[in-house]
């Protein structure tokens, strides 16, 4: 006969689990009595924290004077239909008509010559113009140019914060030398435009290329002058 081995019953009375069970009603309480004191020491010793001031001032707004109102016409009248051609009963004497013209009673031998016309050759650097290009010129001196914008900027206008810009012709020659200016658009300011001349003249470019060869042009560049704060 095989042999029969008793095998204790299993206590699970002292176990992980029950012991932990046991143990949780002072967990929990802990806990709690535990953040309600971090949550008190938080509020009374934290520093007072205030709101930032972002009051604004509101600009008071002024009116503008309306335009004054225009006018408007009257619209035109219709043009009349023109009158009914009547047919003429009464002889018209043979002393009011016109003479027929033929080449027999005007003979073109007696006809006076037709007026010459005479062509005024403008040179190129006198009158803006287009020429062709293909490779349009460069400033060469932009520093320059800013050194002089500063001196040649009437003080007056400069102190008083007016500006404006000038646009201007530039006749440039084959090497890139300014021969003539022009203005092109005026500022409005007689000061400002002629001192955009002046320093228009000291402008230096690199000759304008129409493929492989120089050649001289027209072109147009602004000359701004403004008050830098």
């Amino acid at each position: 006969m095989a042999a029969q081995v008793a095998v204790p019953a299993y206590d699970d009375s002292n176990s992980a689990n029950n012991r932990f069970k046991s143990r949780f009603r002072s967990f929990f309480w802990s806990s709690v009595i535990l953040a309600t004191s971090a949550h008190f020491v938080a509020f009374v010793y934290w520093p007072e924290l205030t709101t930032e001031d972002f009051s604004f001032e509101v600009v008071e707004l002024t009116a503008l004077d309306l335009p004054p109102e225009v006018d408007i016409p009257e619209a035109p009248k219709a043009l009349a239909r023109p009158a009914t051609p009547v047919v003429a009963t009464a002889d018209i004497s043979e002393d009011i008509t016109i003479a027929p013209t033929t080449f027999e009673t005007n003979p073109v031998d007696a006809l006076p010559p037709p007026p010459e016309l005479k062509k005024e050759v403008v040179p190129a650097e006198e009158m803006p113009r287009f020429t062709p290009f293909t490779v349009a010129p460069e400033i060469l001196n932009r520093e320059e140019i800013v050194d002089a914008m500063r001196l040649e900027y009437p003080p007056v206008l400069r102190d008083a914060g007016i500006g404006g810009t000038v646009q201007v012709y530039f006749y440039i020659d084959d090497r890139g030398w300014v021969k003539t200016t022009r203005i092109a658009q005026s500022s409005g300011y007689e000061q400002l435009d002629e001192a955009a001349i002046q320093v228009a003249n000291l402008y230096r470019f690199s000759p304008a290329l129409n493929r492989d060869q120089k050649v001289a042009v027209w072109v147009s560049f602004p000359v701004t002058f403004a008050v830098v704060h």
